[in-house]
């Protein structure tokens, strides 16, 4: 029997070396390979040692530039792995590229020198670039030295760039475009100022526009021109009046050295128009202006180029009040304005709308002088009046105080209600202060001058209308319900401190009360049973004799009494706290008998 010999694991390990070659030793490496074929898509390179592999033509060329191969060639590659028996290889001339690039990368960011690449993709925060086979991450904010809203004619071009970080565990490389534009431009600024001075004239080039400015290239240098500098008028935005690339005097208004900062002026190379305001426009002359602007507080009127005025708010309509001008006037609109007031130093001039149209206080204080009875509408109802509605959309105000002679502001008021048509009498035309005061009251007369006797120290007639602890409520006048009403206080009530009781009186009673404080204005009047008491004794005694001759105050009332005339004995029976007396002598009975 025939010994078969069969090989041992170290035989086959050994075998299988020698059909694949050292080849397996190569991977994650880079080896030089030659070009043995180029077809549309791909490079054939081989490596040697049997092993070919294809590579895609784009890696074998720096973004935006097309490869030029030739077979032949030799070219270095990365071998990812050997695929399989035949020698089929994984090849990367890209990872290749990277890895050469990382190397010299590593060099000069040692040595802080600069890098080309190019910018060929965008990313979330920044952009991607290739610098000889390595990616990069550039930050938006390292771009440029402002904020630029379009990259594209910035990318698929090859630029310096420098390298602020690296890290090659992590395969991560930040750079920068902005780091070598800012030292490019410090080298070109400080050569650029020396040749500059305050108040001198150059051209620019308007390189970017703001909400607040434009900036303006000097040549290498840029300065602001700030939105208030543009123009001596008002503008909304810079771009009103300038656009990106547009060429331009200006002059130099502020240089610093020492920031490099350039503060650039336009409008001063032009007259300014406030030089000769005064002279072009005097007070109290009117003009045709147009409206630029329409704010809360008022609007803004062009009169020139470069010089607005200000319409407020309480200058734009004799009638219109509290409303918005943009409902009184509209932008653009002509309009014809009277100048006010001018201050030159803060620029500012005061023009009123309403002086150019006839005052229609004045034709109302000529058409209804103070006293004519007027009639309207109740347009509004405030805690201190009626607002009535007048011709030419004016009001009337008819105040708390003068709604009724009797009631009180708060009483007379709640009778009426927005839209009712009333009829009131004009008390006053103020036309500086456009106030119109009317009264409806006043449509009658003042039941106070009909009241007779009614005057301090005079006696009145009155009538009780409510009894309390503390004295009487009363009401002067024949109308009972709404005459003048007043108060008598118990202390007031009788001469006789017992008599002082108010439950004595009733509703209805008509009693003689004398005057004792009297303010028509107000409203407001005392009365006292007990000083017309006091007042008669005083009468009486004058008048009949006095007590200190002999006669009693008893006789002397009697004899008062004895005197009375037929027309008062014929009045309504009046109550009145008759002091406390004696026993009446019969000189006074034969009185009382008599009456």
């Amino acid at each position: 029997m025939t010994e078969l010999n069969v090989p041992s694991t170290e035989d086959f390990a050994a075998m299988l070396e020698e059909s694949f070659g050292p080849e397996g030793k190569f991977d994650g490496k880079v080896v030089t390979g030659t070009i043995i074929a180029v077809d549309k898509e791909a490079a054939t390179i081989d490596i040697g040692l049997k092993a070919e592999g294809r590579i895609p033509l784009k890696e074998f060329a720096a973004h935006g530039q097309t490869a030029d191969l030739n077979v032949g060639d030799t070219v270095e590659v990365f071998v990812e792995r050997i695929e399989n028996a035949k020698g089929e290889a994984m090849l990367s001339r890209e990872k290749a590229r990277r890895e050469e690039a990382w190397t010299v990368l590593e060099k000069s960011y040692e040595a802080e020198e600069r890098v080309n690449g190019v910018i060929f993709g965008r990313v979330k925060g920044g952009f991607t670039v290739d610098l000889s086979g390595a990616v990069a991450f550039l930050p938006g904010s390292q771009v440029d030295v402002r904020p630029i809203r379009d990259v594209t004619p910035l990318m698929n071009i090859e630029q310096p760039f420098q390298i602020l970080k690296m890290d090659r565990k992590r395969g991560n490389i930040v750079v920068s475009r902005r780091a070598i534009l800012e030292e490019t431009r410090a080298e070109q600024r400080s050569e650029i100022i020396t040749n500059l001075a305050e108040g001198k004239t150059v051209e620019g080039v308007v390189k970017n526009i703001t909400d607040y400015g434009a900036f303006v290239d000097l040549g290498g240098i840029d300065g602001l021109l700030h939105v208030t500098d543009i123009s001596w008028k008002r503008i909304n935005h810079p771009s009103d009046i300038l656009n990106i690339g547009d060429t331009i005097d200006v002059q130099i208004i502020r240089l610093n050295p020492d920031t490099q900062r350039i503060s650039l002026g336009m409008k001063q190379l032009t007259e300014d128009p406030w030089e000769t305001i005064t002279k072009k426009y005097p007070i109290g002359s009117k003009l045709t202006g147009r409206i630029t602007n329409i704010t809360d507080y008022g609007a803004f009127v062009e009169l020139d180029d470069g010089v607005e005025g200000l319409v407020h708010v309480s200058e734009m309509s004799w009638v219109k009040k509290n409303v918005h001008p943009g409902k009184i006037v509209s932008s653009s609109q002509e309009v014809e304005v009277m100048v006010l007031e001018i201050d030159s130093e803060k620029r500012r001039i005061s023009l009123g709308l309403k002086q150019c149209m006839d005052n229609p206080w004045l034709t109302f204080a000529d058409k209804y002088p103070v006293g004519t009875e007027i009639e309207g509408e109740v347009k509004n109802i405030t805690e201190f009046g009626l607002f009535v509605g007048l011709e030419d959309e004016m009001d009337g105000m008819v105040h708390l105080s003068d709604l009724d002679w009797n009631k009180s502001g708060e009483e007379a008021i709640a009778e009426y209600k927005k839209g009712d048509v009333v009829k009131a009498v004009i008390l006053d035309i103020d036309t500086d202060k456009e106030r119109i005061s009317l009264g409806i009251k006043q449509l009658t007369s003042d039941p106070v001058e009909s009241i007779s006797g009614l005057k301090k120290g005079g006696t009145v007639t009155c009538t009780v209308t409510d009894v309390n602890e503390n004295g009487l409520e009363v009401s002067l006048g024949e109308d009972d319900e709404d005459g003048f009403k007043a108060f008598i206080r118990r202390s007031d009530l009788s001469r006789d401190r017992a008599e002082q009781r108010p439950e004595r009186f009733s509703v209805g009673d008509k009693v003689d009360a004398k005057v004792t404080t009297m303010d028509k204005k107000n409203r407001k009047i005392g009365l006292s049973i007990k000083q017309l008491e006091i007042s008669e004794e005083k009468e009486a005694v004058a008048q009949y004799g006095s007590s200190d001759s002999g006669a009693s105050l008893g006789d002397i009332l009697g004899a008062a009494l004895a005197d009375a005339t037929p027309a008062e004995e014929e009045k309504p029976a009046k109550k009145k706290a008759a002091p406390k007396k004696k026993a009446a002598p019969k000189k006074k009975a034969a009185a009382k008998d008599e009456e």
